[in-house]
C-alpha cells in the first residue's frame, strides 16, 4: 500500500534540548522535498496540546495517511502521537517516530554533523512509514483480581488500596508474618513516630479484609499469561500450626530448642515453635522445620532421636523417656543393644564424633524406671474383630504386634522357644541385655492384650492353614534367621564344634557348657563377639577369634570389638580355617591359612584371597562357628496350601514396599526377609508390616506410607550448616564425646553382670549439649502435647495454590548490605559493632535488651560511633546512594542521646536531607550535641585502655579540618546500604522482568512511569524498584494500586498488535523459535508439526523472526520491507 501515500513530517525543537545542537528548521526544509511528504514542519513543543493539534489538523485538511514526528522519549511520546493520529481518524500504527534527542542532540556537540544525523534519522522514518500497514489491537478482558508479591509496607498499602474498591487481592509473603523490614523498626524519621503504631493497624486491617487472601510463608513458583489474564502458581509452605492457634504462647515454654531469631537479626534466641514478634499477622505460631534431622531419617522406626536429646539437654528426663517409649516399644532393649544407625548419620560426626544417641536413650529410659517405675501398658480403647497371627517374637514380630494392638486388632504371637523374645532372649548374652529387663518389656506387651504362645514351632506344632482355621485374617511371618551357616570344611561334624546361635541359646536358657581351656570362635559379626565373650565367662582360659578380613571390614560394632579385646580376647585377623583336625571324631584343632585382601565383593568389602604356602595348625578344645545365619523355611512350604517364593539367599521374597508375600493375606519381615540384620532394621519392617496389614484389612491400597523405606541423602561438606542459623561444620567448636562407664574388664569377664553402666546425669546433659539441632525442630512433640486447642499438626504439608489474576504488583523490598565484606570495619569479628537492623532491634521494647542501649557486657556505652554509607557510594560494592542512611543515622543519634549519656559521633561523606522535615531534623540533631565528622572511615580496631577494658578506635580522615583522626568509642553502628532482596532475582526471572545494573527491578521510565514495568500489567512498589524512604514507598504503592484499579475499571485492555506471525506453509517444525522465545509465546502443534504464536504472550521482540531458518516468521510492524526501507533512508543522506 505505497500508492497515494501522503506523509506529514513534524520536527520538534524540544525547547532548546534539540534545537541547540540540531538546526531543526533546516531538517524540516530538507524533508519537505522528499517523495510522498505532503507536509514538513517544525514546532517548539510538539508534545504540547498545540503541537498535537497541528498534527490532527493537517491530517484532516491535507488528507495525510502517514505521520512522522522527530522528537524525544519514544517510549512515552510514541503513545502520545499515536493517540493524536487516532483522534484525527488515522490508524495509530501508520505513525512512526524518530528519536533525535537521545540518539542525536544529546550525544553530539558538532551542529553540522548532528543536523546531518538528524536528517538521516527522520528520512529513515519517512522511508519506513511509507510501507507501514494499518494494524488493529486485540481486546483482552481484564480479570479484576490482583497478585501482590511481598507484604512489607508497600505490599500492605497497595493491597489495602485495591481491597477498598471491593476487588480481590492475593497478598503473597515469603516470611511467616507480614510487615517486612518496617516491622523491625522502633521509630521512624523525621517525626520519631513509633513504627509499630503506624504499621500494626495496617497489618491488622489486612487480616480483617475479606477481599484480601493472605498467603504467608509462600513463594510464587510460576506465572504465565499476559495483562488481564495471568495464571499464578504459589507454594504455600506448611506452618505445622493450624488456625486453631490462640497465640497463648504455652508451646514456647515447653519447646527445648533455642536458635537465633531471624526477626531480631539473630541478636536473641527463640524457640523452634515461635511467632516472629508479638504483633505478627497472622497471629499464629509456626514451627521451624528446615529439614528432618538425619538421625531420625536414618532410624528404621523413625525414632525422634533429636527430640529426646534436646529434652535431655534441658534436664527434662521424664518427657524424654515418654517420647522414646511412645515410638519405640523396645526402648529398654534398644538403649542397650541397638546398632544405632542414627549415630552413623549424625551430622556431629563431621565436626568431631557423632553424638552418643544410644547411650542417651538408655539414660532417659533408666532414669524413668528408677524414678517412676516401669512403663505401664497403654489402655486400648478401640477394638476390632479381626485377628492377626504373628509368627516369631523377635524385634520384628513384637513391633508389628505392638502397632497392630494399638490399632485395636486382636494379636496372637507364636514363638518356637520356651520364652518370648526371639534372638533378644536366646541370642544376646545377659551381660549386654539383662533377662529381667527383657522380661519387663515382654510383660509390657502382655499388658496390651497381646497373647503369646510359646513352644509353638511352625511346621511341626502348627501350620499357616491351622491359623486360618482358627479365624485369623492375616499372618505376619517374622521367624528370624536362627540356622547357623556351616563352614563347609572337612570334619566340621566332629564333637567340639558348635554353632554360634545354638551355643548362645543354650547359655541363655541356663545350660552350662564345658568348652575346655582354649576356644576358637570363627566369624566377625556381633554373634561371634558375643560367643567369644560368653565362652570367656564360662571358664575358658583363652579365646581366639579367627576372622578372614581385617578389623576395618569386621561387621561387629566397634564398641563390642573394643570390649572383647579389653577382656583379653585375641582376634587373629586375615585367618581362615580350611579343615577341622580331629581324633576319634573329637576336635583337636584347626588347619588355617593366612589371607590377603583383593578387590571388593558384592558386600562392598574387599575379598579375602588365600596366601600360598601360609598353611598352619592351631590347637583348640572347642570351636564355635558364627560366620552367619539363615532362616529356617522348612515349615513354610511344607504341607500348607500356601506357597512362597524363596530367594537365592534362602529368604522370603516380599514386595519391598508393602512386605506382602505372594499370598495377599500373608506378610513377612525381619531377618526372614533381610537375612541376618540388626534389631532396629527388623523393628522397622515390623512397623511397616503393621501399616500394610491395617490397610489390607481396611481394603485400602497398600501405598502412601508414613514409615518411609528410603532415606534421602544426608548433606555433607565442612561448609554445610545443620540449619540456616548454625555455624558451619568447620566453624563449630570441637568437644569430646562422653565415654560411658563400664565394669572393670579384669573383673567382669568372670561373670554375666551388665558391663555398661550408662551415663550419669551430668554426662547425659553434657553429651546432649553437643547436638547441632539439625533442621531446628527436633520433633519432640512437646508443643503438640501442651496445646489445648490442638492446633499443632506435624502432618501438614506444603500446598500448591493456583489462581488467575489480571495484574501483578511486585513489592519484594530490600535486604541490607552484609558489612562483613568490609574487612577493615571488623563487623562479625569485633564485639559491639552492630548493623543498622541489629541496632533497630536493640532499640525495640521486644528486642534483646528491651529497648536499652547496652554493650555486650551489659553496660551502657560512653561513646558511640555511627558510620554512614556502609556498602553504598562505594565502587567496590554499590555505587548508588541508599537515600535513607543519613536520616536513620540522625534517628539513631537522637535515640542514643535520649537513652544514654554517651557522646555520639557521626562519620559521613555528604549529608543528604532532601525530604520534608529532614533538614529540620538534621538541625535538631546538631542542637542536641551530636558530633559530625565529614570523612570516610578507614578502619575500626580494638584497643586496650589503661584500666584493661577494651574499646573500639575509629580511624578516619576529617576533610573539614584536613587531618587524620582516631576516635575512641565503645559501640559502632553501621548504616548499611539497601540492596535488592534475595528474592528479587527469582521473581524477575519468573515474571521476565529486567533489572538495572544495581540489581533492582527496572521501571518503564525513571521519571514518567517509575512504577510500571515494560511488561504490561506488572507494576513496582517500594524498594523493589530502588532504595526509598517510607513516605515514598507508600506513595509508590498507592500509585501502583491506582494503575491496577484503572485497568480493572476499564474491563478490557488493548494488546499491541506488533507481534510475530508464523506462516504454517513455510514452517519446517524445527522448534528453534520455541527454544529461543524469552516469553514462552510460541508453542508447537504436534498434530500439524508446526509452531504457532500466542499473540497475547508475544512482545514483538523479533528474536524468532531473526532466527527462523525457513523465513516462516514475520513481525507485524517490522517487515523486511519496512526495515530495508529504513536502512535505505539512513544511507541516502
Amino acid at each position: 500500500m505505497t500508492n497515494n501515500v501522503k506523509i506529514g513530517v513534524y520536527i520538534c525543537h524540544c525547547g532548546v534540548n534539540i534545537s541547540q545542537t540540531v538546526r531543526v528548521d533546516e531538517v524540516a526544509n530538507l524533508l519537505s522535498g522528499k517523495q510522498n511528504v505532503k507536509v514538513s514542519k517544525s514546532y517548539k513543543f510538539m508534545c504540547s496540546d498545540p503541537g498535537q493539534q497541528i498534527v490532527e489538523t493537517d491530517i484532516k485538511e491535507h488528507g495525510l495517511n502517514r505521520v512522522v514526528v522527530a522528537a524525544c522519549s519514544p517510549l512515552m511520546h510514541e503513545l502520545t502521537f499515536r493517540n493524536a493520529c487516532e483522534r484525527a481518524g488515522l490508524n495509530r500504527y501508520l505513525f512512526q517516530m524518530a528519536n533525535i534527542r537521545e540518539h542525536c542532540a544529546w550525544v553530539h556537540d558538532d551542529i553540522d554533523k548532528a543536523t546531518i544525523k538528524a536528517t538521516a534519522l527522520v528520512n529513515a522514518a519517512v522511508k519506513r512509514v511509507t510501507h507501514q500497514e494499518p494494524l488493529t489491537p486485540m481486546k483482552s478482558k481484564i480479570n479484576p483480581n490482583t497478585l501482590i508479591i511481598g507484604a512489607g509496607i508497600a505490599g500492605i498499602q497497595a493491597a489495602l488500596e485495591i481491597a477498598e474498591s471491593g476487588n480481590k487481592v492475593y497478598l503473597v509473603e515469603k516470611e511467616s508474618t507480614i510487615g517486612g523490614q518496617m516491622a523491625k523498626f522502633d521509630k521512624t524519621f523525621p517525626t520519631l513516630d513509633c513504627s509499630a503504631c503506624i504499621l500494626t493497624p495496617k497489618m491488622v486491617s489486612v487480616s480483617h479484609r475479606k477481599q484480601i487472601e493472605l498467603l504467608t510463608l509462600s513463594d510464587v513458583e510460576d506465572v504465565s499469561g499476559y495483562i488481564g489474564n495471568f495464571k499464578v502458581k504459589v507454594r504455600n509452605k506448611a506452618r505445622y500450626v493450624t488456625d486453631k492457634c490462640t497465640s497463648c504462647g504455652e508451646c514456647t515454654k515447653h519447646c527445648p530448642v533455642h536458635v537465633p531469631n531471624w526477626f531480631d537479626e539473630f541478636t536473641q534466641n527463640r524457640t523452634a515453635i515461635h511467632k516472629a514478634f508479638p504483633q505478627a499477622v497472622p497471629n499464629t505460631y509456626i514451627i521451624d522445620r528446615q529439614q528432618r534431622p538425619p538421625c531420625i531419617e536414618a532410624c528404621p522406626i523413625r525414632q525422634e532421636a533429636a527430640g529426646y536429646v534436646a529434652l535431655i539437654r534441658e534436664k527434662r528426663f521424664h518427657e524424654a523417656a515418654q517420647l522414646i517409649h511412645k515410638r519405640n516399644p523396645l526402648a529398654v532393649v534398644c538403649g542397650r543393644v541397638c546398632y544405632h544407625p542414627c549415630e552413623s548419620e549424625c551430622n556431629r560426626g563431621h565436626v568431631d564424633k557423632p553424638l552418643a544417641i544410644q547411650q542417651l536413650k538408655r539414660f532417659a529410659i533408666d532414669w524413668e524406671m528408677n524414678n517412676n517405675g516401669k512403663f505401664e501398658s497403654p489402655v486400648i480403647d478401640k477394638h476390632r474383630p479381626e485377628k492377626v497371627a504373628v509368627i516369631g517374637s523377635g524385634p520384628s514380630g513384637l513391633t508389628c504386634a505392638h502397632d497392630l494392638s494399638l490399632k485395636g486388632f486382636k494379636v496372637t504371637v507364636y514363638e518356637q522357644h520356651s520364652i518370648p523374645g526371639g534372638m533378644l532372649a536366646i541370642g544376646i548374652p545377659e551381660y549386654r541385655l539383662p533377662k529381667k529387663l527383657l522380661a519387663m518389656e515382654i510383660n509390657y506387651f502382655r499388658g496390651m492384650g497381646i497373647q503369646f504362645k510359646t513352644n509353638m514351632k511352625l511346621g511341626s506344632d502348627f501350620t499357616i492353614d491351622d491359623l486360618y482355621k482358627e479365624g485369623f485374617k492375616v499372618v505376619y511371618i517374622a521367624i528370624g534367621a536362627h540356622d547357623s551357616i556351616k563352614l563347609e570344611i572337612p570334619n566340621e561334624h566332629v564333637i567340639g564344634i558348635y554353632s554360634g546361635v545354638e551355643f548362645l541359646r543354650k547359655v541363655n536358657i541356663g545350660i552350662l557348657m564345658d568348652l575346655g581351656k582354649h576356644v576358637a570362635v570363627i566369624g566377625g559379626g556381633n554373634t561371634a563377639i558375643d560367643a567369644a565373650r560368653t565362652a570367656l565367662r564360662l571358664g575358658a582360659k583363652k579365646v581366639t577369634i579367627l576372622y578372614r578380613r581385617t578389623k576395618l571390614e569386621m561387621p561387629a560394632s566397634p564398641e563390642e570389638i573394643e570390649d572383647a579385646e579389653a577382656e583379653g580376647i585375641h582376634i587373629s585377623y586375615l585367618t581362615a580355617p580350611t579343615e577341622v583336625i580331629s581324633e576319634n571324631e573329637s576336635l583337636r584343632g584347626l588347619k588355617c591359612i593366612r589371607m590377603t585382601l583383593g578387590e571388593p565383593d558384592s558386600s562392598g568389602r574387599r575379598r579375602p584371597i588365600p596366601i600360598p604356602n601360609s598353611e598352619h595348625e592351631l590347637e583348640f578344645d572347642s570351636v564355635i562357628v558364627a560366620v552367619s545365619q539363615s532362616p529356617n523355611l522348612i515349615g513354610l512350604n511344607g504341607k500348607s496350601k500356601h506357597k512362597f517364593t524363596i530367594t537365592k539367599w534362602n529368604t522370603l521374597h516380599v514386595n519391598p514396599e508393602t512386605l506382602q508375600t505372594s499370598e495377599p493375606s500373608i506378610f513377612a519381615g525381619g531377618d526372614v526377609v533381610l537375612g541376618p540384620s540388626t534389631i532396629i532394621a527388623s523393628m522397622g519392617q515390623g512397623r511397616r508390616a503393621a501399616e500394610s496389614i491395617e490397610k489390607y484389612l481396611n481394603k485400602e491400597p497398600l501405598d502412601n506410607f508414613t514409615t518411609h523405606m528410603v532415606r534421602p541423602e544426608v548433606l555433607r561438606g565442612e561448609s554445610f550448616r545443620p540449619h540456616s542459623y548454625a555455624k558451619t561444620y568447620k566453624e563449630t567448636e570441637k568437644t569430646e564425646r562422653e565415654a560411658v562407664g563400664k565394669l572393670n574388664p579384669l573383673a567382669r569377664k568372670y561373670n554375666f553382670e551388665e558391663v555398661e553402666l550408662g551415663f550419669t546425669e551430668e554426662q547425659a546433659v553434657k553429651e546432649a549439649s553437643r547436638c547441632l539441632n539439625c533442621g531446628v525442630c527436633v520433633e519432640c512433640h512437646e508443643c503438640q502435647r501442651v496445646c489445648e486447642p490442638g492446633a499443632v499438626n506435624y502432618e501438614m504439608e506444603d500446598k500448591i495454590k493456583e489462581f488467575d489474576v489480571g495484574q501483578i504488583i511486585v513489592a519484594t523490598g530490600y535486604d541490607v548490605f552484609d558489612a562483613s565484606k568490609l574487612i577493615p570495619y571488623g563487623y562479625g569479628k569485633l564485639k559491639n559493632i552492630l548493623s543498622s537492623l541489629e541496632f533497630e532491634r536493640m532499640l525495640s521494647s521486644t528486642g534483646p535488651t528491651g529497648g536499652r542501649v547496652l554493650l555486650e557486657n551489659g553496660k551502657e556505652p560512653r561513646a558511640v560511633g555511627i558510620i554512614h554509607c556502609v556498602g553504598s557510594r562505594d565502587s567496590n560494592f554499590n555505587k548508588y546512594c541508599s537515600r535513607v542512611c543519613c536520616m536513620y543515622a540522625m534517628k539513631f543519634s537522637h535515640l542514643v542521646k535520649d537513652r544514654t549519656s554517651a557522646e555520639v559521633y557521626q562519620f559521613y561523606i555528604d549529608m543528604r536531607a532532601y525530604g520534608k522535615g529532614y533538614e529540620e531534623f538534621y538541625s535538631r540533631i546538631l542542637a542536641e550535641g551530636v558530633n559530625v565528622i565529614r570523612g570516610k572511615v578507614a578502619e575500626i580496631v580494638e584497643q586496650k585502655a589503661n584500666d584493661g577494658d577494651k574499646f573500639l578506635a575509629i580511624k578516619c580522615e576529617d576533610t573539614l579540618i584536613g587531618k587524620f583522626r582516631e576516635i575512641p568509642v565503645d559501640m559502632v553502628i553501621l548504616c548499611n546500604a539497601l540492596q535488592p532482596s534475595k528474592t528479587t532475582e527469582k521473581v524477575a526471572k519468573i515474571l521476565s522482568l529486567s533489572r538495572s545494573p544495581d540489581g533492582f527491578l527496572l521501571e518503564r521510565h525513571p521519571k514518567l512511569d517509575p512504577f510500571s514495568t515494560v511488561s504490561d500489567g506488572i507494576y513496582l512498589a517500594g524498594c523493589a524498584q530502588g532504595p526509598k524512604d517510607i513516605p515514598d514507598t507508600v506513595s509508590q504503592a498507592s500509585a501502583a494500586a491506582a494503575r491496577a484499579l484503572a485497568i480493572i475499571s476499564k474491563g478490557e485492555v488493548d494488546i499491541d498488535p506488533i507481534r510475530a506471525e508464523i506462516n504454517e506453509n513455510y514452517c519446517a517444525g524445527c522448534r528453534m523459535c520455541n527454544n529461543l522465545c524469552p516469553y514462552s509465546a510460541i508453542e508447537f502443534l504436534e498434530d500439524k508439526k508446526v509452531s504457532v504464536v500466542n499473540d497475547a504472550l508475544c512482545k514483538g521482540c523479533g528474536t524468532c523472526v531473526a532466527a527462523c531458518p525457513a523465513g516462516a516468521i514475520t513481525g507485524k510492524g517490522f517487515s523486511d520491507e519496512q526495515i530495508y526501507a529504513e536502512l535505505e533512508g539512513i544511507l541516502e543522506v
